[in-house]
């Protein structure tokens, strides 16, 4: 079990896990090509450009819906056809000003929770899946989720050296054949 930071619970903007804990939930998605928001000027700079790009944002988490069906799919779902421009992930208990920037004004009247996959268009968000339609369901559902919101609202054609970079980082990263994640 993740230790919690002590002074995180006093309400202040400290991370609640040691970054120690966090940072292979992290490594899994930098490792895939994720950018990390970690200032509200990150988010901000990000999803506040008007330049007709898509921008997916994962709302990274330590639980365990996160690590067995979010962070996966996500990946997954970089092997589609069509994908967003520009993939960025940022990371709920940890950079808790960036987090609080964008469920407070990209994501306004949305419950909080986490984890999020969300893809945003000019500042608008397009899709999201929230924590409650990621839980107890598998990685490939996800990711199809995400492929079907990518064929709707992405135009970036993915390129075969993209898919097989992902393709070898998802076989070293979890262990498993390609052939076998029935994709």
């Amino acid at each position: 079990m993740a230790q919690i930071s002590f002074n995180s619970l006093m309400n202040d903007n400290t991370p609640t896990y040691s970054p120690a804990v966090a940072q292979p939930f992290r490594d899994d998605l930098t490792g895939a090509g994720f950018r990390e928001l970690l200032t509200p000027e990150d988010v901000d700079a990000v999803l506040g450009a008007k330049d007709d790009k898509t921008v997916l944002v994962m709302l990274n988490s330590v639980c365990g819906c996160a690590a067995r069906s979010a962070r996966p799919g996500a990946i997954l779902s970089m092997l589609n056809e069509r994908v967003p421009d520009v993939y960025t992930t940022v990371f709920a208990g940890m950079e808790k000003m960036a987090v609080n920037r964008l469920r407070e004004e990209w994501m306004p009247g949305l419950t909080p929770s986490s984890p999020n996959i969300m893809l945003f268009r000019n500042g608008q968000l397009v899709f999201i899946l929230q924590r409650y339609q990621i839980e107890g369901r598998s990685a490939n559902e996800i990711a199809r989720d995400l492929a079907d919101a990518f064929d709707k609202e992405c135009s970036k054609e993915n390129t075969a050296e993209e898919q097989d970079k992902i393709k070898n980082y998802l076989s070293q990263r979890y262990q498993v054949k390609i052939e076998s994640l029935n994709l």
